[in-house]
């Protein structure tokens, strides 16, 4: 069976449609300015001004130093991982010990020092970034069981938190 030319139109003509929609399309997007997508490394936080070289004298001296004058810093949930990860291993690639100073965010790159500072009672501590997480909604990092111990998470679970990433 063999299609005469007004067939072969009828076939042809929505394709032909929709390529010339998509050009008219294309065309009218590519003159416009397209919205800034924030960066995923730094979604979330601000830059603020490095404190620590402000007082020298303060005890806030002993932490990582920027290696600019500027730091990142968020406020949000933080959580802690569970004991039975101990061991396995996590997304930079390195196994999971319960007993360092290590987090989960994220977006922020591996070895990222990040100060977390519990807001119910002040107490802080640095950890560096090795896996990726949270995944659970609302929250903004995950802290090895030591780090939470450290600043008074474990009998919580949870807790509002400000972070800052050092350069």
């Amino acid at each position: 069976m063999t299609l005469n030319n007004r067939s072969r139109c009828a076939f042809f003509r929505p394709a032909l449609i929709a390529m010339i929609f998509c050009v008219l399309l294309s065309t009218s997007l590519y003159g416009a300015e397209l919205p800034e997508h924030p960066d995923p490394v730094t979604a979330g936080f601000q830059w603020l001004p490095d404190i620590n070289n402000a007082n020298q004298a303060s005890s806030t001296s002993a932490l990582p130093q920027a290696s600019g004058d500027d730091f990142l810093v968020a406020e949000g949930k933080a959580s802690y991982y569970s004991r039975h990860f101990h061991g396995k291993k996590t997304a930079s690639g390195e196994f999971f010990n319960l007993n360092h100073f290590t987090a989960a965010h994220r977006s922020l790159a591996f070895g990222t020092s990040v100060r977390v500072i519990n807001l119910a009672n002040g107490k802080d501590v640095v950890v560096r970034i090795n896996d990726r997480g949270p995944f659970r909604k609302g929250r903004i990092i995950d802290v090895s069981p030591a780090a939470a111990k450290k600043i008074g998470l474990l009998s919580t679970g949870t807790a509002n938190v400000r972070i800052e990433a050092y350069n």
